[in-house]
């Protein structure tokens, strides 16, 4: 069930407020002419349409075009297993990114809105006595604490020594610096995650579903001690989640990106999405992902930048179950006549196909015949996670979700605390993902051996979820060993005769031109100097 209504639909000057607050600025000393939420927040549920405003960021909830997925899978595209013929995703593939880009100064700004959204919810939160919802208020500070610390996991995913701030910016000369480094940045996720689970329940009732709960911030609290490589509390982390929370996998892999499970399950957090319920608030994941010749009466828009290579999708083992919930297999195509019915054909991948990184390379040939099976293929790899492909469909008329953590994160992440910290059981983790998909189990290895396989399986696993040059990246030393972000790149660029080598630029994102010449406390990192 949706919970676009209590999480999304909120009043429009509340926005207004919100972006006034992300903007950092202090009351002026004139009247003011916008309501002033030091002075509106007099109850909790006043503060739930606050708190409602932090979560907007996840989708298109404030309307930018850039938003944090669309932006992430940009970043994705530096790896090189996905793939996009212009723009922003064509130039991370070939490794030109600057400080100047616009979807990084897009990511970074809507980090921190969201940051100082929490920030000035949680000073509200104290000054509000309504001690008949004493109960909801402590949780809708937990939601605050947890969404302060997603942001600012967001930004170590991507950034080194991103500037932490805690509280709302009164004194443009007073900007918050970032001397105290990544340490600073985690440190405080521990702190806020660590909050937001001792406030948060482990489930919500149906009109409350996708709100935070206290199995997300333990997710994130996971996630960051593994960046931190605290190996034994990311251990302990995980096995409270798997143990205690009564999360199990889907049977099914596809049903963590459907209508049908949203909210439910292994699905720990995702952003809420529905165009039925606001046309708003849809998502602009087919616009980008859908397959370039899909007709537009079943939601086709044409741009379809954004795919997968054929090499990626060929390093699947035959019978992994997740291809199905991963890839797009079989659709219909406009790219052809139509056949003797006078229906569109349906195309079907194969690793036959022809296939080079152009706009039309691995699209089928449009003269072939419609009405012949073998002539009908395409070797792009679409993406079946992001894509919605139904009859009368629009890409503006999307209901999926995005995701953002799921049960099969934290059991990779136990196995890898397991066998970095030479504790427990490592298998335990990923043969249960690897269960699910149909693979046999793993057993025997050594620790490099095993950790190269929990990588490979993240690869395979979240594909297309935009998670994966971070983890990458974090699991990587540029020159060193182990480097798989260098080694996906050399690949890349070696089979589709790319001319791009790793370079140290690679590893972290560059912190926004912006930011550094707007406030004197920040100092670009070495990298990027």
């Amino acid at each position: 069930m949706k919970m676009i209504h209590n999480i999304n639909r909120i009043p429009v000057w509340l926005v207004t407020i919100m972006l006034v607050l992300s903007a950092g600025c202090a009351d002026l000393d004139e009247t003011p002419d916008y309501i002033n939420p030091a002075s509106f927040y007099k109850t909790a549920n006043d503060l739930k349409l606050g708190v409602n405003a932090i979560y907007d960021d996840l989708t298109m909830g404030s309307s930018d075009w850039f938003n944090l997925f669309y932006n992430q899978y940009v970043f994705e595209c530096l790896i090189g297993y996905q793939v996009g013929w212009e723009k922003q995703p064509l130039q991370y593939n070939l490794g030109n990114v600057s400080p100047q880009d616009d979807v990084i100064e897009a990511y970074w700004g809507q980090c921190y809105r969201s940051i100082y959204r929490a920030n000035a919810i949680l000073a509200s939160a104290e000054k509000i006595d309504d001690p008949a919802n004493a109960e909801l208020l402590a949780r809708l500070k937990g939601e605050a604490y947890f969404l302060r610390a997603f942001y600012n996991y967001s930004l170590l995913s991507y950034f080194d020594n991103a500037p932490l701030t805690t509280s709302a910016t009164v004194d443009l000369n007073n900007l918050p610096p970032n001397s105290g480094g990544t340490r600073a940045l985690i440190d405080q996720i521990y702190a806020d995650c660590n909050a937001a689970a001792a406030a948060l329940p482990p489930s919500y009732a149906s009109s409350d579903l996708g709100r935070a709960t206290k199995w997300a911030a333990k997710a994130i609290l996971m996630k960051a001690q593994l960046w931190d490589k605290e190996w034994a509390d990311a251990k302990a982390t995980a096995e409270d989640i798997i143990n205690n929370s009564g999360l199990v996998l889907y049977t099914d892999f596809s049903h963590n990106f459907d209508t049908q499970h949203e909210n439910l399950g292994e699905r720990i957090f995702e952003g809420q999405v529905s165009a039925k319920a606001n046309a708003n608030e849809y998502s602009n994941h087919s616009a980008h992902f859908n397959p370039e010749d899909l007709p537009t009466d079943f939601g086709g828009a044409g741009w379809s930048w954004l795919s997968a290579t054929q090499d990626f999708r060929g390093s699947y083992d035959d019978n992994d179950k997740r291809i199905a919930g991963t890839f797009v297999e079989t659709y219909p195509t406009a790219r052809t006549a139509k056949n003797s019915s006078g229906e569109y054909p349906i195309v079907k991948w194969s690793k036959n196909a022809s296939y080079n990184l152009s706009r039309f390379g691995g699209i089928v040939d449009p003269n072939a015949n419609p009405n012949n099976a073998a002539e009908l293929i395409f070797g792009k790899a679409w993406s079946a996670k992001l894509t919605e492909i139904v009859p009368g469909g629009s890409w503006t008329a999307t209901e999926r979700n995005t995701i953002y953590l799921r049960l099969a994160d934290v059991l990779l992440g136990y196995s890898e605390a397991c066998t970095e910290s030479n504790t427990g059981d490592p298998y335990l983790g990923i043969n249960e993902v690897r269960s699910r998909a149909g693979l046999v189990n793993l057993s025997g290895l050594s620790q490099a051996q095993l950790r190269d396989a929990i990588v490979a399986e993240r690869m395979h696993e979240f594909a297309f979820e935009q998670v994966l040059y971070p983890e990458l990246r974090r699991k990587s030393t540029f020159g060193g060993t182990p480097d798989y972000l260098g080694d996906y790149i050399k690949h890349f660029a070696t089979t589709y005769g790319v001319a791009r080598a790793p370079k140290a630029k690679d590893y972290v994102l560059p912190i926004p031109l912006k930011e550094t010449l707007g406030n004197p406390n920040v100092t670009q990192n070495q990298q990027w100097q």
